[in-house]
């Protein structure tokens, strides 16, 4: 199968390394711009870039303005790594149509697991459509759970929700990011509704229910004991 190609944007050598060899490992073609000049030469030089991963504190051209040229002609997956921590960057990040916004310092693995399930999310992995851990089966195109062979009935937010989880598994999952990621930033609600569909969920899947952990005062973790 082709490799899918990443552009990882940073002005600094050694995390391009250190970004690029984590995603070698896991089998993606990377490639590399220093800055956010560099970045669009690349980007419109190769058009079937599949996601970018993108500073945003670089000379010449910055992140935030290189995703908003970039968003003007394509709806290609876009995570922006910033040293800042604050939480109007953030949403500054997802108003200009980033997909996901990762701080610096980060774990490599954990911005390698947030690649593929981004790509999983928008259909780039195809063979992901269905996935399959711990006897439950997702398939997502035909929006359908089963258990050990046995359908469920699930609602359309219990079904996005297990499917984060199964695309996050083993990562530990604040109840900020899943409401960002299942509810979406116009949704202003509690964010105990998160607790009371996880209730649902955990009862639907029976004895699979054990698999999604609580942490106290975070959120929430998908894991399956091999």
């Amino acid at each position: 199968m082709e490799k899918l190609k990443i552009l990882v944007v940073d002005d600094e050598s050694r995390m391009r390394k250190l970004v690029r060899d984590f995603l070698v490992k896991q089998n993606f073609e990377v490639l590399e711009a220093e800055d956010g000049e560099d970045a669009l030469d690349k980007f419109y030089a190769n058009k079937d870039i599949a996601l970018i991963i993108l500073d945003v504190m670089m000379p010449k051209i910055n992140g935030w303005d290189v995703c908003k040229e970039i968003r003007e002609t394509s709806k290609v997956p876009v995570i922006m790594l910033t040293a800042k921590g604050e939480e109007s960057d953030e949403l500054l990040g997802f108003d200009i149509g980033a997909d996901e916004y990762i701080s610096k310092p980060f774990s490599p693995k954990i911005l390698v697991a947030r690649v593929e399930a981004i790509l999983r999310r928008t259909g780039k992995k195809g063979e992901e459509e269905i996935m399959e851990l711990g006897g439950i089966t997702i398939d997502r195109l035909a929006h359908q759970v089963t258990v050990d062979g046995k359908e469920l009935e699930l609602s359309y937010k219990e079904f996005e929700l297990l499917t984060y989880f199964v695309e996050n598994k083993g990562i530990a999952l604040s109840r900020e990011k899943i409401l960002n990621h299942v509810w979406n930033y116009d949704y202003f609600g509690d964010a105990r509704t998160i607790d009371t569909h996880v209730k649902k969920l955990r009862s639907k899947l029976g004895d699979r229910g054990e698999y999604i952990k609580t942490i106290w005062g975070m959120g929430y973790k998908f894991e399956v004991e091999e």
